[in-house]
């Protein structure tokens, strides 16, 4: 493996997905590999306090890692040293092979989260293609069977996303709702991924600025309200449930799964719009773990997935052209 190769084939790398666009990891070169870990700094304490998020985005930027080097090449393979302590995930090495993915460096690129409107949801082969991912790790991917139940579900968890003023100050401090935002190009949920428009965005910067005073006067229910249902945008929510008994090590693994699963998709023509509410809020957790028959605990990423109707505009990443974060 050619290390200053991969250096610049970072910045593609960069294009993995992370909850709130918060991009966390990092890369520590080192003469015999290099070490994957992440900052602290992007972390998401309130909105993610078991570090689920963090593990499964981790995950999902080492399976990219993989299938950018070996599109160019490169023998590359990841040994895993979960360490929460020294916030380290494992170690990029070289391999005697390249690594063996169906996916190309062009389709990390252009795979989006797309919270827009789809014409439909997946079909049967494209459903038993994701499972059978997930299935090789001893998981599974579900698909909600009752629209009407979930509907009510998702309304509960924004509601309760938007009772909680840690969690609230935390989504403020990664939203991005003008291009006037010194970090719009950088990082964060920006007015156009969100699929604002300016009037909309607008709105959201006032209500969210008032939080810390209509809070106690029916504002989080009127946020979520206002935010209305992402399910009326068609699709059908996919959940990937994991194996008992998981650890911190294994979610990490099954963040390269699920990097795997939405490449899959985006190989069919579909595309994902996470919900990571259901099952951030715990009441509505275990009710979407009874409703699929497994433990709350095995559930971990929920996602409305479907054919787009239209083109969803790129993330922005924190990398410059020579593959360094700015400091």
């Amino acid at each position: 493996m050619r290390l200053a190769t991969f250096r610049e084939l970072e910045p593609l790398c960069w294009r993995a997905p992370s909850a709130h666009n918060t991009q966390p990891w990092r890369l520590d070169h080192r003469p015999e590999a290099i070490l994957v870990g992440w900052d602290r700094a992007y972390e998401l304490p309130a909105a993610d306090p078991s570090g689920r998020d963090l593990r499964l985005s981790l995950g999902a930027f080492v399976e990219t890692c993989l299938i950018v080097a070996a599109d160019a090449g490169l023998r590359m393979t990841f040994v895993g040293d979960h360490c929460r302590a020294d916030r380290r995930v494992g170690w990029l090495r070289a391999a005697p092979h390249r690594y063996d993915t169906p996916f190309s460096a062009a389709q990390v690129l252009t795979r989006r989260t797309h919270r827009g409107r789809f014409s439909a949801g997946p079909d049967a082969e494209a459903l038993a293609a994701v499972d059978a991912v997930a299935r090789i790790a001893g998981g599974t991917v579900r698909a909600v069977p009752d629209a009407t139940l979930l509907a009510r579900l998702l309304r509960d968890a924004d509601r309760w996303t938007y009772a909680d003023a840690a969690v609230v100050g935390e989504l403020r401090s990664w939203l991005r709702l003008t291009p006037a935002h010194p970090d719009y190009h950088t990082d964060g949920l920006t007015d156009r991924c969100l699929g604002l428009s300016g009037r909309e965005a607008t709105a959201l910067r006032a209500a969210l600025a008032a939080y810390p005073v209509l809070r106690r006067l029916g504002l989080p229910r009127l946020l979520a309200a206002a935010s209305g249902s992402p399910l009326a945008l068609g699709g059908a929510a996919l959940v990937l449930v994991g194996p008992p008994g998981m650890d911190d090590a294994s979610q990490v693994e099954f963040g390269r799964v699920l990097a795997r699963t939405w490449l899959t998709l985006h190989a069919a023509g579909l595309a994902a719009h996470p919900l990571s509410q259901l099952i951030d809020a715990p009441a509505t957790r275990a009710a979407l773990g009874s409703l699929l028959g497994v433990a709350p605990q095995r559930l971990l990423h929920v996602a409305r997935v479907g054919r787009p109707v239209g083109p969803a505009p790129p993330s922005a990443r924190r990398v410059d052209g020579l593959g360094q974060r700015p400091r």
